[in-house]
């Protein structure tokens, strides 16, 4: 069965929407109302903290000796990295680089809950947040109504024919005075 270039693209369109969508009613809440996510006593704080204990290894150092001294840091970058992302893929501008970033997002939040332990962490919104994500990178949903379309327009460029003239044998001459 053949799908028209206009379902697909208007399918594509769909997913780009509401992947934008979710990732910005993840984020503008936390920027709406910051006492409930931003340290000390919002769910960054909590999140980490329980993070910390659960995780080992790597993603356990990590945590500690680097997110912990910096959380400030890090909960601004996770509000602002989810609304980047929402925008990004609600515009359709940059879309790989978005769906880039909401990849990355989504698997910090899979390893910080532990979710990578076990094959129910699959079934999570953090592992539905990864695939919007990944398939915002590897399907072209910005090449539809969206401003990447609007940059891959290749301008409307006419062929330049090369004409030849005939020269005179003798060499070009002077106009007479």
């Amino acid at each position: 069965m053949i799908v028209q270039r206009s379902a697909l693209s208007g399918w594509l369109l769909i997913f780009r929407l509401y992947a934008g969508v979710f990732w910005l009613v993840h984020g503008l809440p936390k920027f709406l109302n910051p006492g409930m996510f931003m340290p000390p006593n919002g769910y960054m704080g909590q999140m980490i903290a329980r993070a910390s204990q659960t995780n080992t290894g790597f993603y356990h150092d990590f945590l500690v000796n680097t997110v912990t001294p910096n959380i400030g840091l890090f909960a601004e970058l996770v509000r602002l990295g989810e609304v980047l992302t929402g925008i990004s893929l609600l515009l359709g501008f940059l879309t790989p680089l978005g769906g880039l970033a909401g990849c990355f997002l989504a698997l910090n939040y899979l390893a910080a809950a532990g979710e990578f332990r076990s094959v129910t962490g699959l079934g999570t919104i953090n592992a539905a947040a990864f695939m919007l994500s990944f398939f915002c990178i590897v399907l072209p949903v910005g090449r539809f109504a969206g401003i990447d379309a609007l940059l891959a327009r290749k301008p409307n460029t006419r062929a330049v024919k090369a004409e030849f003239v005939d020269e005179p044998i003798a060499g070009p001459r002077a106009p007479p005075d």
